[in-house]
């Protein structure tokens, strides 16, 4: 089920749009600039947080609590045991001794695709063709079918159900207490079926629509061989944990946020027996992936930023499309160079407001390169002194 649109865009409204660009870009541009510069303390700061925290780690014995180590920074590893049942009480669904209870809901809905394609024609205009594609899929989030470019006929009810969370509240590890949102976040799920009392408690709250269970999930609706838009598949999956290791704060005999010199919070977890070594090093590649992931992201962000502030020379050339895609072109590059530029620039200020000596360090080792490769270089290209040419005999 598809329709096609075509508009036009007069040569005007495309230049108002490119002025709009331009305001969109300066402000992209300085955002980037902020990020890439804040990117760079913050990795800074974590990364000293995490040496420091490395120097004072102590690990200790889970399994018993020692009052002298109040207020440190400890290191335990043990069995994990939830406090609690987690546990979905409007329909009574629980997970004896798990950590975790996850309710995910996937609705049958209209969904809606579109591709376009622009044109530009001579006089500076722009013409869209695009088609809009309907098609029923099974989603884990609500699509608002009233923002459909074609409303009428691909109407999605609201869910009756909604996807939900529960956690114990507290988890002990040997002797520890640690707050069971963070254990369940290091759990494995496992699928459970619905016994016949949560099964009772969906068709009750489902207003007589058929309930039933289909491969270890409830499916609302009357058919699943033939869903129809609204009809729901329900999973609930248990979230266990057996050990854990944990690097934070003793307070009393619960685990805390350790708070560094610099202000940085430290509380570190892993599934399973993990040494404090082994956690602190998984946490500064962590902190290093973040580190590039917020680079790539700013310098692109970057881009556009430059690329929204030099399309209007584009618009105004498209006058003619031919000269106008040259200029499209060029200004591309210009902005790819403007945000190679710019993009190391502030990542070197950044570096230099943060660590000043380390940057100072390698910009000092970078001009003794440079400068011993131009000796080298002047020395290679110096002539050598000429060798003495004669035929006669040496003289005595």
């Amino acid at each position: 089920m598809s329709f096609t649109e075509t508009t036009t865009t007069s040569w005007l409204s495309r230049l108002k749009g490119a002025l709009a660009r331009i305001v969109i870009g300066f402000i992209l541009v300085i955002a980037t600039v902020v990020l890439l510069f804040w990117n760079e303390g913050r990795a800074i700061k974590t990364y000293r947080a995490l040496v420091e925290g490395a120097g004072l780690v102590v690990s200790v014995d889970a399994g018993a609590v020692d009052a002298a180590n109040d207020g440190k920074l400890v290191h335990i590893s043990g069995p994990v045991t939830p406090v609690g049942t987690p546990g979905d009480d409007t329909y009574g669904i629980r997970a004896d001794k798990a950590v975790g209870l996850v309710r995910n809901v996937q609705m049958y809905q209209w969904v809606e695709h579109s591709e376009s394609k622009s044109e530009k024609k001579l006089g500076g205009s722009e013409e869209t063709v695009t088609t809009y594609n309907y098609a029923k899929e099974w989603r884990g989030t609500d699509v608002d079918s009233s923002q459909f470019r074609q409303p009428d006929g691909h109407y999605n009810p609201e869910r009756a159900v909604d996807s939900a969370d529960f956690t114990v509240e507290t988890a002990t590890v040997g002797a520890f207490t640690v707050a069971g949102d963070r254990v369940a976040a290091l759990g494995s799920e496992k699928t459970i079926v619905p016994g016949p009392d949560a099964l009772a408690a969906f068709r009750n709250a489902m207003g007589g629509q058929t309930v039933q269970v289909q491969n270890s999930l409830l499916y609302v609706g009357n058919d699943p061989r033939g869903p129809q838009v609204g009809d729901l598949k329900i999973t609930y999956r248990r979230i266990d944990l057996a050990s854990a290791s944990f690097v934070a704060a003793q307070r009393g005999d619960t685990l805390r946020p350790f708070k560094t010199s610099n202000g940085r919070e430290l509380f570190l977890s892993a599934a399973g027996d993990s040494t404090a070594d082994e956690m602190f090093e998984s946490a500064k590649t962590e902190n290093t992936v973040i580190t590039w992931i917020v680079r790539a992201g700013g310098l692109i962000g970057m881009f556009i930023g430059f690329a929204f502030i030099l399309s209007i020379l584009g618009v105004i050339a498209d006058v003619i499309p031919f000269v106008g895609s040259i200029i499209g072109f060029g200004t591309s590059l210009i902005a790819f160079a403007a945000t190679a530029l710019l993009g190391p620039i502030v990542i070197a200020i950044g570096w230099i407001a943060y660590r000043p000596l380390l940057a100072i360090g390698i910009i000092a080792v970078g001009v003794l390169i440079a400068v011993g490769i131009v000796a080298l270089r002047r020395r290679s290209a110096s002539p050598s002194p000429a060798a003495p040419t004669g035929f006669g005999r040496p003289t005595t």
